[in-house]
Protein backbone atom coordinates (compact mmCIF):
# COMPACT_ATOMS: atom_id res chain seq x y z
CA UNK A 1 0.00 0.00 0.00
CA UNK A 2 1.45 3.61 -0.67
CA UNK A 3 1.75 6.10 2.51
CA UNK A 4 -1.75 7.46 1.52
CA UNK A 5 -3.42 4.44 1.17
CA UNK A 6 -2.18 3.54 4.88
CA UNK A 7 -2.80 6.98 6.46
CA UNK A 8 -6.05 6.05 5.91
CA UNK A 9 -6.49 2.53 6.58
CA UNK A 10 -4.40 2.44 9.34
CA UNK A 11 -4.69 5.39 10.92
CA UNK A 12 -7.61 6.61 9.90
CA UNK A 13 -7.19 9.94 8.46
CA UNK A 14 -8.50 11.31 4.95
CA UNK A 15 -5.96 12.55 2.37
CA UNK A 16 -7.88 15.24 0.38
CA UNK A 17 -6.14 17.09 -2.49
CA UNK A 18 -6.68 21.00 -2.28
CA UNK A 19 -6.66 22.12 -6.01
CA UNK A 20 -8.75 20.93 -9.04
CA UNK A 21 -8.01 21.99 -12.68
CA UNK A 22 -9.84 21.02 -15.56
CA UNK A 23 -6.81 19.16 -17.52
CA UNK A 24 -7.12 16.83 -14.55
CA UNK A 25 -10.58 15.85 -15.60
CA UNK A 26 -9.97 15.22 -18.96
CA UNK A 27 -5.81 13.52 -18.69
CA UNK A 28 -6.94 11.05 -15.90
CA UNK A 29 -4.81 12.95 -13.58
CA UNK A 30 -7.18 13.05 -10.36
CA UNK A 31 -8.14 9.17 -10.70
CA UNK A 32 -4.54 9.19 -10.91
CA UNK A 33 -4.37 10.51 -7.84
CA UNK A 34 -7.49 8.23 -6.16
CA UNK A 35 -5.74 5.28 -6.89
CA UNK A 36 -2.75 6.68 -5.73
CA UNK A 37 -5.01 7.11 -2.11
CA UNK A 38 -6.69 10.70 -2.41
CA UNK A 39 -10.25 10.67 -1.14
CA UNK A 40 -11.59 13.93 -1.78
CA UNK A 41 -11.22 17.38 -3.39
CA UNK A 42 -11.41 21.15 -2.05
CA UNK A 43 -11.23 23.98 -4.16
CA UNK A 44 -11.43 28.29 -3.54
CA UNK A 45 -11.71 31.16 -5.30
CA UNK A 46 -7.76 31.15 -5.56
CA UNK A 47 -7.47 27.55 -6.80
CA UNK A 48 -10.14 28.31 -9.29
CA UNK A 49 -9.07 31.76 -10.57
CA UNK A 50 -5.28 30.28 -11.25
CA UNK A 51 -7.04 26.86 -12.82
CA UNK A 52 -9.10 29.41 -14.98
CA UNK A 53 -6.11 32.08 -16.31
CA UNK A 54 -3.60 29.00 -16.90
CA UNK A 55 -3.95 27.57 -20.33
CA UNK A 56 -6.50 27.17 -23.07
CA UNK A 57 -8.60 24.49 -21.18
CA UNK A 58 -11.36 26.96 -20.42
CA UNK A 59 -11.79 28.66 -23.67
CA UNK A 60 -14.50 27.14 -25.65
CA UNK A 61 -16.71 27.02 -22.85
CA UNK A 62 -15.97 30.69 -22.02
CA UNK A 63 -15.94 31.36 -25.66
CA UNK A 64 -19.96 29.87 -25.93
CA UNK A 65 -20.82 31.21 -22.37
CA UNK A 66 -19.83 35.08 -23.82
CA UNK A 67 -21.50 34.49 -26.66
CA UNK A 68 -24.65 33.76 -25.16
CA UNK A 69 -24.50 36.93 -23.56
CA UNK A 70 -23.37 35.75 -19.86
CA UNK A 71 -21.87 37.99 -17.51
CA UNK A 72 -17.94 37.59 -16.34
CA UNK A 73 -19.25 36.11 -13.16
CA UNK A 74 -21.83 34.45 -14.41
CA UNK A 75 -19.28 32.59 -16.78
CA UNK A 76 -17.26 32.14 -13.65
CA UNK A 77 -19.99 30.36 -12.07
CA UNK A 78 -20.82 28.31 -14.74
CA UNK A 79 -17.31 27.03 -14.94
CA UNK A 80 -16.39 26.46 -11.78
CA UNK A 81 -20.09 24.46 -11.46
CA UNK A 82 -18.90 22.17 -14.50
CA UNK A 83 -15.28 21.51 -12.94
CA UNK A 84 -17.03 20.52 -9.65
CA UNK A 85 -19.52 18.39 -11.44
CA UNK A 86 -17.31 16.75 -13.21
CA UNK A 87 -15.04 16.33 -10.23
CA UNK A 88 -17.92 14.87 -8.52
CA UNK A 89 -18.60 12.48 -11.07
CA UNK A 90 -15.17 10.29 -10.70
CA UNK A 91 -15.32 10.59 -7.20
CA UNK A 92 -18.75 9.13 -6.94
CA UNK A 93 -17.60 5.40 -6.93
CA UNK A 94 -15.62 6.53 -3.94
CA UNK A 95 -18.20 8.13 -2.21
CA UNK A 96 -20.67 5.04 -2.54
CA UNK A 97 -17.67 2.12 -1.46
CA UNK A 98 -16.75 4.32 1.54
CA UNK A 99 -20.81 4.63 2.42
CA UNK A 100 -20.78 8.29 2.20
CA UNK A 101 -17.05 8.83 4.15
CA UNK A 102 -15.38 10.27 1.69
CA UNK A 103 -15.22 10.78 -2.06
CA UNK A 104 -16.35 14.82 -1.81
CA UNK A 105 -15.67 17.43 -3.18
CA UNK A 106 -15.91 20.96 -2.11
CA UNK A 107 -16.74 24.55 -3.36
CA UNK A 108 -16.63 27.93 -1.92
CA UNK A 109 -19.37 30.99 -2.13
CA UNK A 110 -19.04 34.14 -3.32
CA UNK A 111 -16.17 35.47 -0.88
CA UNK A 112 -18.49 38.73 -0.37
CA UNK A 113 -20.81 36.79 1.20
CA UNK A 114 -18.97 35.93 3.76
CA UNK A 115 -20.70 38.38 6.36
CA UNK A 116 -23.64 37.76 4.83
CA UNK A 117 -25.77 35.18 6.76
CA UNK A 118 -29.02 35.07 4.35
CA UNK A 119 -27.32 35.76 1.44
CA UNK A 120 -25.16 32.45 2.28
CA UNK A 121 -28.06 30.45 2.83
CA UNK A 122 -29.50 31.23 -0.48
CA UNK A 123 -26.46 30.56 -2.50
CA UNK A 124 -25.57 27.64 -0.47
CA UNK A 125 -29.06 26.33 -1.31
CA UNK A 126 -28.68 27.61 -5.12
CA UNK A 127 -25.45 25.52 -5.61
CA UNK A 128 -26.62 21.99 -3.74
CA UNK A 129 -29.75 22.65 -6.30
CA UNK A 130 -27.63 23.15 -9.06
CA UNK A 131 -25.27 20.59 -8.76
CA UNK A 132 -27.35 18.38 -7.35
CA UNK A 133 -24.56 15.67 -6.32
CA UNK A 134 -24.61 13.60 -2.94
CA UNK A 135 -21.04 14.48 -2.57
CA UNK A 136 -21.11 18.09 -2.92
CA UNK A 137 -19.89 19.99 0.18
CA UNK A 138 -20.71 23.65 0.08
CA UNK A 139 -17.80 25.99 1.74
CA UNK A 140 -19.02 28.10 4.14
CA UNK A 141 -16.98 30.87 6.15
CA UNK A 142 -16.35 30.26 10.01
CA UNK A 143 -17.03 33.96 10.41
CA UNK A 144 -19.84 35.34 13.08
CA UNK A 145 -22.26 35.38 10.13
CA UNK A 146 -21.24 32.29 8.70
CA UNK A 147 -22.24 30.01 11.54
CA UNK A 148 -25.70 30.57 11.71
CA UNK A 149 -26.01 30.08 7.90
CA UNK A 150 -24.07 26.52 8.20
CA UNK A 151 -26.97 25.93 11.24
CA UNK A 152 -29.68 26.31 9.12
CA UNK A 153 -27.85 24.56 6.09
CA UNK A 154 -27.80 21.57 8.07
CA UNK A 155 -30.88 21.72 9.28
CA UNK A 156 -32.32 21.73 6.02
CA UNK A 157 -30.13 18.16 5.49
CA UNK A 158 -27.31 20.15 2.93
CA UNK A 159 -23.59 19.21 3.31
CA UNK A 160 -21.21 21.90 4.28
CA UNK A 161 -17.87 22.29 4.77
CA UNK A 162 -17.09 24.79 7.32
CA UNK A 163 -14.07 26.75 5.97
CA UNK A 164 -11.47 29.71 7.58
CA UNK A 165 -11.48 28.28 11.01
CA UNK A 166 -8.46 30.12 12.75
CA UNK A 167 -9.24 29.78 16.97
CA UNK A 168 -10.92 27.33 19.79
CA UNK A 169 -13.39 29.83 20.33
CA UNK A 170 -15.42 29.59 16.94
CA UNK A 171 -14.48 26.06 16.20
CA UNK A 172 -16.62 25.40 19.64
CA UNK A 173 -19.30 27.76 18.21
CA UNK A 174 -19.00 25.79 14.55
CA UNK A 175 -19.62 22.49 15.96
CA UNK A 176 -22.36 23.63 18.22
CA UNK A 177 -23.89 24.78 14.69
CA UNK A 178 -23.30 21.55 12.98
CA UNK A 179 -25.16 19.79 16.46
CA UNK A 180 -28.25 21.99 16.24
CA UNK A 181 -28.45 22.05 13.25
CA UNK A 182 -28.95 18.32 13.42
CA UNK A 183 -31.34 18.90 16.08
CA UNK A 184 -33.49 20.93 13.78
CA UNK A 185 -33.33 18.22 11.00
CA UNK A 186 -34.86 15.82 13.57
CA UNK A 187 -37.27 17.84 14.61
CA UNK A 188 -38.63 18.16 11.33
CA UNK A 189 -40.78 15.70 9.30
CA UNK A 190 -38.65 13.12 8.26
CA UNK A 191 -35.50 14.41 9.88
CA UNK A 192 -34.22 11.48 11.45
CA UNK A 193 -34.28 9.59 8.15
CA UNK A 194 -32.19 12.40 6.42
CA UNK A 195 -29.50 12.41 9.22
CA UNK A 196 -27.33 9.73 7.49
CA UNK A 197 -27.34 12.16 4.38
CA UNK A 198 -25.93 15.06 5.80
CA UNK A 199 -22.37 15.41 5.83
CA UNK A 200 -20.01 17.95 7.09
CA UNK A 201 -16.16 18.65 7.95
CA UNK A 202 -14.54 21.76 9.67
CA UNK A 203 -11.83 23.26 7.95
CA UNK A 204 -9.47 24.32 10.67
CA UNK A 205 -6.53 26.13 8.79
CA UNK A 206 -3.14 25.43 10.07
CA UNK A 207 0.35 27.22 8.86
CA UNK A 208 -0.93 30.42 8.34
CA UNK A 209 -1.33 30.41 12.42
CA UNK A 210 2.46 30.03 12.65
CA UNK A 211 3.01 32.92 10.24
CA UNK A 212 0.93 35.04 12.32
CA UNK A 213 2.20 33.61 15.56
CA UNK A 214 5.82 33.97 14.91
CA UNK A 215 5.52 37.44 13.38
CA UNK A 216 4.28 38.71 16.69
CA UNK A 217 7.21 36.55 18.92
CA UNK A 218 9.47 38.10 16.43
CA UNK A 219 8.67 41.61 17.25
CA UNK A 220 8.23 41.07 20.97
CA UNK A 221 12.04 39.61 20.71
CA UNK A 222 12.66 38.05 23.77
CA UNK A 223 14.31 34.96 24.17
CA UNK A 224 11.28 33.42 25.77
CA UNK A 225 9.26 34.69 22.92
CA UNK A 226 11.71 33.85 20.31
CA UNK A 227 11.75 30.12 21.80
CA UNK A 228 8.06 29.98 21.05
CA UNK A 229 8.25 29.96 17.21
CA UNK A 230 7.02 27.24 14.37
CA UNK A 231 4.96 25.99 17.91
CA UNK A 232 1.62 27.76 17.71
CA UNK A 233 -0.32 26.08 14.80
CA UNK A 234 0.34 22.79 15.78
CA UNK A 235 -0.82 22.96 19.17
CA UNK A 236 -3.52 25.14 18.59
CA UNK A 237 -4.97 21.81 16.36
CA UNK A 238 -4.49 19.78 18.70
CA UNK A 239 -6.08 21.28 21.45
CA UNK A 240 -8.92 21.55 18.70
CA UNK A 241 -9.20 17.76 17.98
CA UNK A 242 -9.37 17.40 22.11
CA UNK A 243 -12.52 19.70 21.31
CA UNK A 244 -13.67 17.86 18.67
CA UNK A 245 -13.57 14.32 20.91
CA UNK A 246 -15.53 16.02 23.41
CA UNK A 247 -18.12 17.84 21.50
CA UNK A 248 -18.84 14.12 19.61
CA UNK A 249 -19.35 12.11 22.78
CA UNK A 250 -21.89 12.13 25.75
CA UNK A 251 -25.58 11.87 26.07
CA UNK A 252 -26.12 14.91 23.20
CA UNK A 253 -24.29 13.14 20.38
CA UNK A 254 -25.12 9.49 21.25
CA UNK A 255 -28.97 11.02 20.72
CA UNK A 256 -28.23 11.97 17.31
CA UNK A 257 -25.79 9.19 16.40
CA UNK A 258 -28.88 6.42 17.08
CA UNK A 259 -30.50 8.09 14.74
CA UNK A 260 -27.87 7.86 11.94
CA UNK A 261 -25.49 11.36 12.54
CA UNK A 262 -22.01 11.11 10.94
CA UNK A 263 -19.39 12.77 12.61
CA UNK A 264 -18.37 16.74 11.94
CA UNK A 265 -14.78 15.76 11.18
CA UNK A 266 -12.00 18.17 11.61
CA UNK A 267 -10.14 18.99 8.18
CA UNK A 268 -6.58 20.17 8.97
CA UNK A 269 -6.08 22.94 6.33
CA UNK A 270 -3.57 25.15 4.99
CA UNK A 271 -0.74 22.46 5.48
CA UNK A 272 1.67 23.72 3.32
CA UNK A 273 4.81 24.77 4.95
CA UNK A 274 5.55 28.99 4.61
CA UNK A 275 8.56 29.29 6.79
CA UNK A 276 11.22 27.14 4.87
CA UNK A 277 13.48 26.50 7.75
CA UNK A 278 10.41 24.13 8.93
CA UNK A 279 10.28 20.34 7.42
CA UNK A 280 7.98 20.33 4.68
CA UNK A 281 5.65 17.90 6.15
CA UNK A 282 5.02 19.37 9.36
CA UNK A 283 1.50 20.07 9.18
CA UNK A 284 0.42 16.61 7.96
CA UNK A 285 3.17 14.68 9.94
CA UNK A 286 1.78 16.29 13.48
CA UNK A 287 -1.83 16.19 13.01
CA UNK A 288 -2.34 12.31 12.36
CA UNK A 289 -5.57 11.00 13.94
CA UNK A 290 -8.79 8.94 13.43
CA UNK A 291 -11.73 10.84 12.19
CA UNK A 292 -10.22 13.85 10.60
CA UNK A 293 -9.37 14.99 7.07
CA UNK A 294 -6.11 17.07 5.59
CA UNK A 295 -6.54 18.21 2.71
CA UNK A 296 -2.82 19.64 1.15
CA UNK A 297 -1.85 21.41 -2.32
CA UNK A 298 0.23 18.99 -4.66
CA UNK A 299 3.86 19.58 -3.55
CA UNK A 300 2.85 18.95 0.24
CA UNK A 301 0.85 15.49 -0.87
CA UNK A 302 3.97 14.46 -2.88
CA UNK A 303 6.12 15.22 -0.29
CA UNK A 304 4.17 13.45 2.20
CA UNK A 305 3.90 10.49 -0.03
CA UNK A 306 7.80 10.20 -0.50
CA UNK A 307 8.80 10.85 3.19
CA UNK A 308 5.72 11.79 5.50
CA UNK A 309 5.96 10.26 8.50
CA UNK A 310 3.36 7.62 9.83
CA UNK A 311 2.11 7.57 13.64
CA UNK A 312 -0.58 9.14 15.45
CA UNK A 313 0.11 11.90 16.16
CA UNK A 314 -3.25 14.55 16.71
CA UNK A 315 -3.47 13.69 20.36
CA UNK A 316 -0.50 13.21 21.28
CA UNK A 317 1.02 15.85 23.61
CA UNK A 318 -2.24 17.70 24.34
CA UNK A 319 -1.23 19.12 28.24
CA UNK A 320 2.20 20.28 26.84
CA UNK A 321 0.32 22.30 23.94
CA UNK A 322 -2.39 23.16 26.56
CA UNK A 323 1.27 24.79 28.15
CA UNK A 324 2.51 26.38 25.70
CA UNK A 325 -0.64 28.03 24.63
CA UNK A 326 -0.54 29.58 28.13
CA UNK A 327 2.30 30.48 27.51
CA UNK A 328 2.12 32.53 24.22
CA UNK A 329 -0.32 34.75 25.89
CA UNK A 330 2.24 35.10 29.14
CA UNK A 331 4.81 36.57 26.66
CA UNK A 332 2.05 38.89 25.47
CA UNK A 333 0.53 37.51 21.94
CA UNK A 334 -3.31 38.46 22.01
CA UNK A 335 -4.26 35.21 20.79
CA UNK A 336 -8.15 36.19 19.74
CA UNK A 337 -6.61 39.23 17.96
CA UNK A 338 -4.43 36.54 15.97
CA UNK A 339 -8.13 34.55 15.22
CA UNK A 340 -9.74 38.25 14.16
CA UNK A 341 -6.54 39.13 11.84
CA UNK A 342 -6.05 35.77 10.28
CA UNK A 343 -9.77 35.73 9.72
CA UNK A 344 -9.80 39.04 8.11
CA UNK A 345 -6.42 38.24 5.60
CA UNK A 346 -8.55 35.13 4.46
CA UNK A 347 -11.55 36.67 3.47
CA UNK A 348 -10.00 39.38 2.04
CA UNK A 349 -7.57 36.85 -0.02
CA UNK A 350 -10.50 34.83 -1.41
CA UNK A 351 -12.19 38.05 -2.45
CA UNK A 352 -9.01 39.44 -4.05
CA UNK A 353 -8.73 36.31 -5.99
CA UNK A 354 -11.95 36.52 -6.95
CA UNK A 355 -12.10 39.53 -8.26
CA UNK A 356 -8.88 38.97 -10.23
CA UNK A 357 -10.10 36.06 -11.92
CA UNK A 358 -13.69 38.10 -12.83
CA UNK A 359 -11.25 41.29 -14.00
CA UNK A 360 -9.41 38.54 -16.29
CA UNK A 361 -12.61 37.00 -17.82
CA UNK A 362 -13.87 40.49 -18.20
CA UNK A 363 -10.92 41.52 -20.18
CA UNK A 364 -12.00 38.59 -22.28
CA UNK A 365 -15.12 39.53 -22.60
CA UNK A 366 -13.95 42.59 -24.13
CA UNK A 367 -11.64 40.87 -26.72
CA UNK A 368 -14.10 38.25 -27.76
CA UNK A 369 -16.18 41.14 -28.52
CA UNK A 370 -13.70 43.19 -30.60
CA UNK A 371 -12.33 39.90 -32.56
Amino acid sequence: MSTLHDLYHRYGQSPWLDDLRRDWLSDGTLQRRIDEGVRGVTSNPSILQKAMAAGAAYDDQFAQLAKDGCSATRAYWAMAITDVADALDVLRPLYQESEGSDGFVSLELAPDLAHDTEGSIDAARRLHTDIARPNLLVKIPGTAEGVPAVRRMIAEGCSINVTLIFSLDRYAEVMDAYLSGLEELVESDGGAASLHRVHSVASFFVSRVDTEVDRRLEAIGSREALELRGRAAVAQARLAYRLFRRAFSGPRWDALTSRGARLQRPLWASTSTKNPSLPDTLYVDSLIGPDTVTTMPVATLDAFADHGTLARTADEGVDEAEALWARLAEVGVDLDEVGRVLEDEGVAAFAKAFDQGIDALEDKVAALATS
